[in-house]
């Protein structure tokens, strides 16, 4: 069977990644417990972020279906999407699931979701983004290079 190269190449698919960043953090904090708090102050803050991870990804999900591409990146991309969140930054469902990461640590209320999410955003950024970047500018030119230069990154 034959594999399409219309894809990115990514590492692997980001929600694989922050659900196994996750479940390190879990496994770590079972462990060795590394409060950042004294107590549960951190549970309604985390559980905001939560849903702000949730409502943003849900957001881009809908915009990137509605322009016809696929959201999966280990498919081809159909098209530039410059709507939606995709207005305010190029990579918003990866912002959503660091929010989420983020509020998945506040409400277990430890340090190792600190310390996990820094090798994490590091192969998010050259495993997954930078090859994306690279796909879609070998695949859309200077449409691509035009949206780029208008949309932040990340923030």
């Amino acid at each position: 069977m034959a594999t399409s190269t219309d894809n990115p190449g990514v590492a692997a698919r980001p929600p694989l990644l922050y659900g196994g960043a996750f479940v390190l953090v879990v496994v770590f904090h079972w462990f060795w417990p590394m409060p950042i708090f004294g107590h549960a102050v951190a549970l309604w803050p985390g559980f905001v972020l939560v849903v702000l991870g949730v409502g943003i990804a849900a957001w881009g999900r809908r915009t990137m279906q509605a322009a016809g591409t696929n959201v999966n990146p280990a498919l081809p991309t159909i098209a530039i999407v410059a709507s939606g969140p995709f207005r305010f930054s190029r990579n918003p469902l990866y912002l959503a699931l660091t929010l989420l990461y983020f509020g998945l640590t506040l409400a277990f209320n430890t340090w190792w979701g600190i310390v996990v999410v820094i090798p994490l955003l590091i192969i998010m950024h050259r495993g997954v983004v930078l090859r994306e970047e690279r796909y879609l500018d070998q695949k859309f030119g200077e449409t691509y290079r035009q949206y780029r230069s208008k949309v932040r990154r990340y923030l």
